[in-house]
This record gives C-alpha cells, structure tokens and sequence, in this order.
C-alpha cells in the first residue's frame, strides 16, 4: 500500500471554494421561483461541482 502526500493546500481550497459555489447554485436551483433562475442554479451546481473534481486531479 503507498502513501501519497500532498506538496501545497492549493488543491485542498481550490476543491473547497468550487465545492461551496456548487452548494450555492444547489440552494438557487432549489429556492429560486422560477424556472429559469432554477435552470441557471443547476447549471452553477453541474459546473461547478465538474469543476471542483477537476481540481482534485489536477492538483493531485
């Protein structure tokens, strides 16, 4: 079994700051009362929840 470790905590925020935009667009796409503005939440939420697994991986 192999340890890794991580040089920086760079990956670690960037994963956290994308993560919190992705749960913001997650309570839009719940509270907004429209169907528009609820589109435009999960659209933040898909996106940017691609985007926080994409940090993981690159950082990694």
């Amino acid at each position: 079994m192999t340890e890794g470790s991580i040089a920086s905590d760079k990956g670690i925020g960037v994963t956290l700051a994308l993560s919190a935009v992705a749960a913001v667009g997650a309570v839009v796409m719940y509270g907004h009362p429209t169907q528009y503005g609820k589109a435009w939440g999960f659209a933040a939420a898909f996106v940017f929840a691609l985007l926080a697994v994409v940090a993981v991986q690159a950082f990694e």
